[in-house]
């Protein structure tokens, strides 16, 4: 698909992960709405996925590691056909498998199961060695969240990764400024964070997380370094398409008033057209 058809998709998604989370009660929208762009991107352009075939040993392997994100994940997979699409309205509820975070036994087409940070890269860096060791050409594609990025596990991974060369591997960092109850500026900043993984060996580019020409392109094959391990600094906003939760921390984990979800539905409506 081209960034125009994309772009028309990840508004879809906004907007059913703003209505699943405001009938549930509960979610991570904030943090969807900045994902949601590079999920789009790589289930709709990149990966190599069939959700005919979800186990197909040959398929791109693709970890989110922020799990608390899974809606969005839920609704992309939906989208592809993994599950029904009805099914979306079951998330939280009691004996729902859409639960809070992934879980691969649940759900088909997720890879791992996802929710304490930091663990995500380094089952990603675990299949992409894999594949090396088993001489296969199929990819591994891991997001983390930047506030994630101050787990040390990640830079266990990071350095491992570009020891052992996995240029089959690539890094999303969902770089929205904001984690829980603060911003990263706040707690422990690690950006700049294009510099660090670059001094750890990668191959690193900086990008607008919500630019769809600009995701698309970072993804491209011909992007790829040998030997080097590839990262995406995707520059987002926390609660993106939706004026009063952009770059507003309080969102991280909220779930919006009956006119506030009238608002927003009215603003990525708008959006759409």
């Amino acid at each position: 698909m081209n960034p125009p058809e994309l772009r028309v998709i990840a508004n879809k998604i906004r907007r059913r992960d703003l209505q699943a989370v405001y009938e549930a009660g509960a979610g991570h929208v904030g943090g969807e709405m900045s994902v949601i762009d590079l999920l789009t991107a790589l289930y709709f352009r990149v990966l190599n996925v069939d959700a005919k075939a979800p186990m197909n040993p040959k398929r791109d392997r693709f970890v989110l590691s922020k799990g608390h994100t899974a809606l969005a994940l839920y609704i992309v997979l939906a989208e592809k056909g993994f599950l029904p699409k009805e099914e979306i309205a079951t998330f939280l509820k009691p004996y729902s498998r859409l639960n809070g975070h992934p879980n691969r036994t649940k759900v088909p087409g997720v890879e791992t199961n996802t929710g304490p940070l930091g663990h995500g890269l380094p089952i990603a860096v675990g299949m992409a060695m894999a594949a090396r060791l088993n001489n296969e050409t199929w990819r591994t594609f891991a997001i983390t969240g930047d506030g994630e990025m101050q787990e040390g596990s990640n830079w266990e991974a990071i350095m491992s990764a570009a020891h052992y060369k996995l240029d089959n591997l690539t890094l999303i960092i969902d770089h929205n400024r904001l984690q829980q109850g603060a911003r990263l500026a706040d707690t422990n900043d690690i950006a700049p964070l294009r510099p660090k993984l670059e001094a750890f060996g990668w191959a690193v580019q900086e990008i607008d997380g919500h630019d769809m020409e600009q995701i698309c392109a970072a993804l491209a094959t011909d992007k790829i370094v040998a030997g080097k391990p590839s990262c995406i600094v995707a520059h987002t906003n926390k609660g993106q398409g939706i004026s009063f939760m952009c770059d507003n921390v309080a969102w991280h984990h909220k779930v919006p008033s009956e006119a506030q979800y009238k608002q927003a539905m009215a603003e990525l409506e708008e959006a759409a057209k």
